[in-house]
């Protein structure tokens, strides 16, 4: 429960706060940015999203071959908002499941309305209160706090999406709840083939329980079950844990409090229902062949990214040959000289706006860069193609240097932001 409340409170309050000027976490599809906790990718950083991808499919898979299906227990936003939120909303109102249970059959009475009524309030502000959250990921909080200070209508799109993801997050939640795990959620028709015998799943310890009470011979052992259904009455997807592992157990944990609970009660020892693999035991093991494959994907892919990640510059430089003589001769005060044109492409990598200086070296040292604006200031996910004019003597060539460097410095700190070398061409290099 405790790492429901953190999973809840993530999600809550993520988009309220800012590193390096920025949301912590925000998918800006409009504009194309998105924010992660200080790193800021763009359009062209999509290919990384198959790290991504890779990373979370194998590591779903190693997860359910060692620990069974503890993502839809422990980690899954339909189970988190329903067991943090509405089910708390509704034992708060109505009461726990017996007395709701005795309600439900006996007469209507206002009071009974009333708390109803009150009920489906408080299932409405809190949908409301996660879907405004939902959106804050898309469009920023400072924008959305904007918007919900004006007018609907001068904000309409927004406000229409809003309100259509309010009454899907009320009905999902309040209504369909653990229907979603059986009937649209693929995950449980899948999982027969990611389990294994030493896979930990929630299981009832048969050789301990059976015979159970009432279905045992007259005069023989009987079994540390008592036939309570206990199990079965907390269970979200009305299942019978004792008829074994099935496709639409959730792995809830509610039918193991609730048997331990039972044991207690009648002087027996606690775990009938357990976690534990087809062995009877509780020692987890991810040796198998599946587990090691997936978790060896899952550290590639995170190597590749990080990897990927560090040696990112703010800038994306490209830097071609333009489409013009390979050289010109320059004289300038009897002072013969040699220019190569080159086209500059320059994307910003950045969250923030640079200012660049373009500049040249060949050999140590600094050779002249002509072109129409240097410094320049490049806008936060920006582009621009800049023609440069890299004009230098021609002894560089006669001594062998045919290569320079294209660098680009930011002006306000003078530190290097990215370079790339080009290949200088004169009479002497044909």
């Amino acid at each position: 429960m405790l790492l429901h409340f953190l999973l809840l409170g993530v999600f809550l309050l993520t988009p309220w706060f800012n590193i390096n000027g920025k949301q912590a976490l925000l998918l800006d599809i409009a504009n194309r940015e998105f924010h992660f906790f200080g790193l800021s990718l763009f359009a062209h950083d999509a290919p990384l999203l198959f790290l991504l991808m890779a990373m979370g499919v194998f590591g779903l898979i190693f997860v359910t071959t060692v620990w069974g299906r503890v993502f839809c227990g422990w980690a899954c936003p339909q189970t988190v908002f329903i067991d943090t939120i509405f089910r708390r909303i509704e034992i708060l109102v109505e009461g726990k499941y017996l007395q709701r249970r005795k309600e439900s059959s006996g007469p209507l009475t206002q009071k009974i309305i009333f708390k109803k009524i009150f009920k489906w309030i408080l299932f409405l502000i809190a949908s409301s209160l996660i879907a405004h959250s939902f959106m804050a990921f898309f469009m920023g909080s400072n924008s959305l706090l904007a918007m919900m200070q004006g007018n609907p209508r001068e904000n309409w799109t927004y406000f229409v999406w809003i309100t259509a993801i309010t009454l899907i997050v009320l009905f999902n939640f309040a209504w369909f709840r653990e229907q979603f795990c059986l009937i649209m959620c693929p995950y449980g028709r899948f999982q027969s083939v990611l389990l294994e015998k030493k896979t930990i799943n929630i299981a009832y310890d048969v050789q301990r329980g059976e015979p159970r009470k009432g279905m045992a011979p007259s005069g023989s052992a009987q079994g540390d079950c008592v036939s309570c259904r206990r199990c079965v009455e907390v269970c979200p997807t009305a299942i019978d844990i004792r008829q074994g592992l099935q496709m639409e157990c959730i792995a809830c944990t509610a039918c193991i409090d609730a048997c331990d609970e039972i044991m207690e009660k009648v002087n027996k020892p606690k775990g009938l229902i357990r976690y534990m693999n087809t062995y009877g035991n509780a020692k987890w093991s991810a040796s198998s062949p599946r587990a090691l494959f997936s978790f060896g994907i899952v550290i590639a892919a995170f190597c590749v990214l990080t990897g990927v990640l560090l040696s990112r510059n703010d800038v994306d430089l490209s830097v071609l040959r333009a489409k013009d003589v390979l050289f010109q001769e320059v004289t300038d005060n009897n002072v013969v000289s040699l220019t190569n044109h080159f086209k500059l492409h320059i994307h910003s990598q950045s969250s923030k706006i640079l200012n660049l200086r373009i500049k040249s070296i060949a050999n140590g040292k600094s050779l002249e860069v002509i072109t129409p604006v240097n410094p320049m200031e490049l806008a936060i996910n920006n582009d621009k193609e800049i023609h440069i004019f890299i004009k230098f003597p021609p002894s560089i060539l006669k001594n062998g240097q045919t290569t320079a460097i294209v660098v680009l410095e930011n002006t306000e700190s003078n530190q290097l932001v990215v370079e790339k070398p080009v290949h200088l061409v004169g009479p002497e290099t044909l």
